[in-house]
């Protein structure tokens, strides 16, 4: 078990839960995700549309292994998902740079997706907010994010959530926020 975290309140919303994924739950948040590609395809985005060709820039069952995936369920089905990871990936080092080292001070989130069905229900935010509030790990005292800049409608989100916007990186907005630790 992980000693550099810890789940302050595994619930949001009182009906959800929020876990550390658990390998035998990989396909199901591979389905979620793909689900979400998906629908980000059919909007236009071609986002996550890596995970549609079979390639996972995030290696989210390596995450999974590592415990840096956190699943939302509801009546024990995973309708959210969230990638934290401790440690900057080849992806955060190349767009935050020199701020992002294996001594850094950040958390790096990721793939922060709900199921279709909750869209528009909050859900979003409150896993979102869930990160920043719930959970504590230790000697991290901010958490970052990226998102692909032609989406307006998803900064806003981040911001409206609180974060900072930090710049842009090629076709990537800069996200981050101080934790409530």
């Amino acid at each position: 078990m992980n000693t550099d975290f810890t789940i302050i309140n595994p619930y949001i919303e009182g009906d959800y839960t929020v876990s550390v994924a658990k390998c035998e739950e990989a396909e199901e948040v591979m389905s979620l995700l793909l689900e979400t590609a998906k629908w980000l395809q059919s909007k236009g985005s071609q986002q996550w549309g890596e995970l549609l060709k079979g390639r996972d820039s995030h290696n989210t069952v390596g995450s999974i292994q590592n415990e840096e995936v956190f699943v939302c369920k509801h009546n024990n089905e995973i309708v959210g998902v969230v990638i934290l990871k401790r440690q900057p990936s080849a992806w955060d080092q190349q767009l935050w740079g020199s701020k992002a080292s294996a001594d850094d001070e950040a958390i790096y989130l990721h793939r922060l997706t709900i199921s279709r069905k909750r869209a528009n229900s909050g859900l979003g935010a409150a896993l979102l907010n869930w990160c920043d509030s719930a959970i504590s790990f230790r000697n991290k005292k901010v958490i970052r994010l990226d998102c692909i800049a032609s989406n307006p409608k998803l900064s806003s989100f981040y911001e409206s959530n609180g974060y900072e916007y930090m710049g842009q990186e090629g076709n990537f907005k800069l996200f981050e926020k101080k934790r409530n630790d």
